[in-house]
This record gives structure tokens, C-alpha cells and sequence, in this order.
């Protein structure tokens, strides 16, 4: 067997309805499109979300909400991931490209330090927000949070 005689299961395969092909087919004049109307005439399109006259969903659902064209999302990286890094690669400068090569934020993330979990190390840090519970964190113990 060789890919020059592959070919599909025996019944697995139909011929095409050949329509429009005279009334002997029993699939011509109309060609099974029904009389007259829209769908009938070629060419025809219906527009996203038609339903037939039916109100459409996106209209029926109420609308809500806006985007705060404004908004600043950053990327978390508690302190204790920070403690970690410390301890594995033995940093006492963090700042965003030593975050991003080890993989906890990337490279067009805006990066916020929380305050969750300990921080046994006195590390200088440096990131485009901090929160308040973390400024308090590595500032306990000796070292520094400085904002981009």
C-alpha cells in the first residue's frame, strides 16, 4: 500500500446533489430553494445576528458597563516570590528585567509588588507600582522600593 492507492471507506463518501439541472433531476426548476423571496434570488446574504424578523439577541440583552479607556493593569508579584527568587539566585538588586528573566512578569507587563507572604531578605527594589503593605514589608527590613 502506498499513498498512489489511498482512498476512502466504501459508503463513506456521497455524490453531490446536482441541482438546477432540469425537472427530470426532480431537483430543478426551484433548486430546492423554495418560491420566490430573498433566499430564493442569488446572491442573497442575511446580516449577522438576523433572525428573521425576531428581535435579535444582541438587541434584546440589556447593554451594561464601559472600558475605562484610562486603565493601568499590572501584572502582581508578591513578596514572597521575591524572598524565593533571593534565595535561589542569591539577588540582592531586583528589579523588572530580573523578573522578567526569571519568568514571573513580561516584557511589556506593568509590574505591581503586593505585600503577601515574608520577606527575610534586605533587598533594593525596583518596579512601576508598589502597594502599601509591601513599601511597609521590605522596608522593615532595611531595604528599599523605588517606583519607575
Amino acid at each position: 500500500m502506498d499513498l498512489s492507492n489511498l482512498k476512502p471507506a466504501e459508503g463513506a463518501t456521497h455524490s453531490d446533489k446536482r441541482i438546477g439541472r432540469g425537472q427530470g433531476s426532480g431537483k430543478g426548476g426551484t433548486a430546492t430553494r423554495g418560491h420566490k423571496g430573498a433566499k430564493s434570488r442569488s446572491g442573497y446574504k442575511s446580516k449577522r445576528g438576523f433572525e428573521g424578523g425576531q428581535m435579535p439577541l444582541f438587541r434584546r440583552v440589556p447593554k451594561f458597563g464601559f472600558k475605562n479607556i484610562n486603565r493601568k493593569d499590572y501584572h502582581g508579584v508578591n513578596v514572597e516570590a521575591l524572598q524565593k527568587l533571593a534565595d535561589e539566585k542569591k539577588l540582592n538588586v531586583i528589579d523588572i528585567a530580573v523578573l522578567i528573566d526569571n519568568g514571573l512578569a513580561k516584557k511589556n507587563e506593568l509590574v505591581k509588588i503586593l505585600g503577601n507572604g515574608e520577606l527575610k531578605a534586605k533587598l533594593e527594589v525596583t518596579a512601576n507600582a508598589f502597594s502599601k503593605s509591601a513599601i511597609k514589608i521590605i522596608e522593615a527590613q532595611g531595604g528599599t522600593a523605588t517606583t519607575i
